[in-house]
């Protein structure tokens, strides 16, 4: 494992970059180079009375400095030296803040010093919330190759749809080869299949020139089920009274453990220059006894400490909870930009194909009306009681629509299915044009997934590499029961890889057209309005059975969509001021929609 060049992913030929830039994170935790070649080595071990590293193949004896911590300082360590931690009874572990690894989680940790990259966009600025346009992307399937060297060169062709933020999932060190990355072990490694530390941040320099902002998935509220490396050494990092579906809980009440997912953070905006994170699943942290939440703490520390441009920090919560969405004065969040919100993915799924079954179900009753209530007010539950007796939710209306990501299908959508089926392969396509155009020109934020673009029919599906025992006894529960493939074979990875020459077809190219409009209308009408909107923007008019008729006032507009998902010709409330896309020939600002139709409209107001 070479970690010793700079890869310059841009032609030479190309003039007018700023000077090179270099960026480094000084973590608490694991080896740092302090410079003048010195390096320590740092780790928090309370349930150990002893510590040695191991430094290209040699054991040393770490010091302890006091409250469960362990350090040595030394020098004369070359890039790229494999180091591990010692146990006391012999066994070999990784850093768990490991910035590279050879060859997987079983193997040495790499000595990286992170200012042997340097940066050639040092200046970029981002991309407002309000212009944000996502695309979810999987480096791993992204592309035949499956790494960040290889993805670089597909960035031309996702900015130009109009695209302006790439949504990475986990790129963080997994079990094996092959993953969806939410099951990670080492949170501060780039997977080694994917590349070096240096290829990754290749990958997000050249998003940059390309204009596109990269926004990180990252996974705080677990372990995956092979667990952190010193599960057994280092109880005092988990809560005992606790457990998640794949393991122990994280005790973040202990300030090096929460100091640990914080700088990991931290690390990644400011050492990779990403210009976001996603926190996955923040509904299983568990921090209710702290005087400030975990998740409080961390979005103001970046707010405080990265440097240079607003990071966007992004959640998913499937607890429907506000007050991390909050707004303060020109409608800037507070805390959190954004909630990925499940419930219209679920409302959207039932209209598209008729579906109650899994996750879909609480839109199981009246999909098209509350589709349109999420379209409105953000969340669809809102604290009412659900078929499972239980109250979930709260009053969202007040929220700005950006606080709200909307999405048809993602990565989970589609990947728990039996087969891995994408909407294109399931819905009626006039459906699927409708619900896209809801999609792009409603005021949440819109999120596709990659492929949807140019409509890809490969399917993507869950896949893992573990092995022995746990490849047998670790199915994930999400999965379709209905599945019948082994998500640890070579074939579910190969069978969830683009098929990039589908987007090269007339079909292909007429999808991506149509997208690159629907995104430029957007851009052209809806985000100026999107800045500072008041509260309560969001009213459903009454309309229809099967009919959407809603309006948003917006800082400076009034927008109004109609949308009839039903086959029939159905009367509709009238939109006013000018006519931003009409899905159907037939539709003009009158009171009848055809069948499967809708229509966008924007006045001043």
């Amino acid at each position: 494992m070479s970690l010793t060049r700079d890869f310059t992913p841009f032609d030479s030929r190309n003039e007018g970059f700023a000077q090179p830039s270099r960026r480094t994170f000084p973590k608490s935790w694991g080896a740092e180079y302090l410079g003048d070649g010195e390096v320590l080595f740092r780790i928090w071990a309370p349930d150990l009375e002893r510590l040695r590293v191991q430094i290209a193949g040699r054991n040393r004896e770490m010091l302890p400095a006091g409250e469960g911590w362990f350090t040595l300082t030394t020098d004369g360590i070359a890039q790229g030296t494999p180091y591990r931690f010692v146990m006391p009874d012999g066994a070999v572990m990784a850093d768990p803040a490991s910035r590279a690894q050879a060859g997987g989680i079983d193997g040495p940790s790499m000595l990286v010093d992170p200012t042997t990259y340097h940066w050639h966009m040092p200046d970029w600025s981002g991309h407002a919330w309000e212009e944000a346009v996502l695309y979810e992307v999987h480096i791993g399937t992204f592309t035949p190759e499956g790494t960040f060297r290889a993805a670089i060169e597909r960035l031309r062709e996702i900015a130009s749809l109009g695209v302006t933020m790439l949504q990475v999932m986990p790129v963080n060190q997994f079990p094996g080869n092959r993953g969806w990355g939410y099951d990670g072990v080492l949170p501060y490694a780039p997977h080694h299949a994917y590349g070096e530390p240096d290829d990754m941040k290749a990958f997000v320099d050249a998003a940059h020139r390309h204009g596109l902002s990269v926004v990180l998935d990252v996974v705080h509220n677990r372990f995956g089920p092979r667990g952190s490396l010193f599960q057994a050494y280092v109880p005092s990092f988990f809560d005992p009274d606790r457990a998640t579906p794949s393991g122990p809980a994280i005790n973040f009440g202990q300030r090096p453990v929460r100091q640990f997912f914080i700088e990991n953070a931290l690390y990644w905006l400011e050492e990779y220059n990403l210009d976001g994170l996603r926190l996955d699943a923040v509904d299983q942290i568990n921090d209710d006894a702290s005087q400030m939440h975990v998740l409080w703490e961390l979005a103001k520390r970046v707010q405080r400490e990265v440097t240079g441009r607003r990071r966007h920090l992004v959640m998913d919560d499937h607890r429907n909870i506000t007050h991390y969405l909050e707004r303060g004065q020109a409608g800037r969040a507070l805390l959190y930009d954004a909630v990925w919100n499940h419930d219209v993915c679920h409302a959207a799924h039932v209209v598209a194909t008729g579906e109650t079954g899994g996750q879909a179900g609480i839109s199981m009753e009246e999909p098209v009306r509350r589709l349109a209530r999420g379209l409105a007010e953000g969340f669809i539950c809102q604290g009412e009681t659900g078929p499972d007796g239980e109250a979930r939710g709260e009053p969202s209306g007040h929220l700005s629509p950006v606080a709200f990501i909307n999405f048809l299908q993602d990565h989970g959508q589609i990947g728990y299915r039996a087969s891995g089926e994408r909407l294109a392969s399931r819905a009626d396509p006039r459906m699927l044009r409708v619900l896209t155009a809801i999609l792009i020109l409603s005021p949440q934020i819109p999120l596709l997934f990659m492929g949807d673009d140019y409509c890809e029919t490969q399917g993507f599906r869950f896949f893992s590499d573990y092995e022995g025992e746990l490849a047998d006894t670790f199915p994930d529960s999400r999965i379709d029961e209905g599945a019948n493939f082994d998500p640890n074979a070579v074939e579910a990875f190969d069978r969830s890889k683009l098929h990039w020459n589908r987007a090269r077809t007339p079909e292909g190219q007429v999808h991506r057209d149509r997208m690159r409009t629907l995104i430029a209308k957007r851009r052209e009408h809806i985000v100026p309005g999107l800045l500072a909107v008041p509260p309560h923007s969001g009213r459903v008019l009454d309309t229809e059975d099967g009919v959407i008729a809603v309006d948003w006032r917006l800082a400076d507009r009034l927008l109004q969509l109609r949308a009839n998902l039903t086959a029939q010709q159905t009367a509709a409330p009238p939109v006013s001021g000018t006519v931003i896309h009409a899905e159907s020939a037939e539709i003009a600002a009158g009171e009848i929609l055809p069948g499967l139709s809708m229509v966008a409209a924007v006045s001043p107001g």
